[in-house]
């Protein structure tokens, strides 16, 4: 793990453990993101990733540990600590009937954010994330690519210090995960990011540090740079790892 001092941690989750009818899919998971940092969450299917990411953003109860989001219990204050996360799950959830402008609005409202300033909040958004010249335009005729660019805008409209992506680039062309891969780093440049992929090459591009989990556990947690300096290579680790 990158070296932060504790107050530099945007998330801290402390020892996360989730069961369904008595299994454990998540045990005793911690884990922390430094500010500025992009964490890669990788494992294979069923390591229990989407159960950790979810917890992570309180829409799943862990049955035990504590998760802080920039110092506020999720769990003790889920509205004040979520008012500093955004979250991109898997399939974003993008109105299709909807013009761009009016889903920012209307996910600006849910947001609270001040009614003064949505239009300005929703133009810097759509600038932030590419979409300048699409606001009139209806969200279902646009590309996959302008559809997560979508999805992403909902995820930083309020200006989170915590953003969460789930596969943010399947489906996507080679073209349009270029520009995926640029918005997300020009977007951690005020925020930290976990990114949970399966595409190896993209964590190595991205990330500062990498987390893999396999059956529940934390299995590797390391700065990407360290593994460079061993001449080890992810896909090697990833493999070994995954495999028992």
């Amino acid at each position: 793990m990158t070296d932060y001092d504790a107050s530099s941690f945007t998330l801290s989750a402390q020892h996360l453990s989730r069961a369904y009818s008595g299994t454990f899919v998540v045990h005793d998971v911690t884990l922390q993101l430094g500010r500025g940092e992009i964490l890669g969450l990788l494992g294979p299917n069923g390591a229990g990733k989407s159960t950790t990411m979810h917890m992570l953003t309180g829409n799943l109860a862990p049955n035990s540990g504590r998760i802080e989001i920039c110092g506020i219990d999720l769990l003790d204050d889920p509205k004040s600590a979520k008012a500093h996360l955004g979250y991109l799950p898997e399939i974003p959830p993008l109105y299709m009937d909807m013009t761009v402008d009016e889903f920012l609005v209307f996910v600006a409202q849910l947001h609270r954010i001040d009614k003064k300033i949505i239009a300005q909040a929703v133009e810097s958004c759509k600038k932030r994330c590419g979409l300048a010249e699409r606001g009139n335009q209806l969200i279902g005729i646009l590309s996959k690519g302008l559809q997560q660019r979508v999805g992403i805008a909902q995820a930083v409209i309020h200006e989170p210090d915590v953003i969460i992506l789930d596969e943010p680039t399947v489906g996507l062309d080679p073209n349009q995960i270029r520009e995926m891969r640029q918005l997300i780093r020009t977007l951690a440049q005020s925020c930290s990011i976990i990114l949970s992929t399966h595409i190896l090459s993209e964590v190595e591009s991205l990330c500062n540090r990498v987390l893999i989990m396999n059956k529940g556990h934390i299995v590797f947690n390391q700065a990407l740079v360290q593994l460079q300096q061993k001449g080890v290579d992810l896909e090697t680790v990833f493999t070994e790892l995954t495999q028992i």
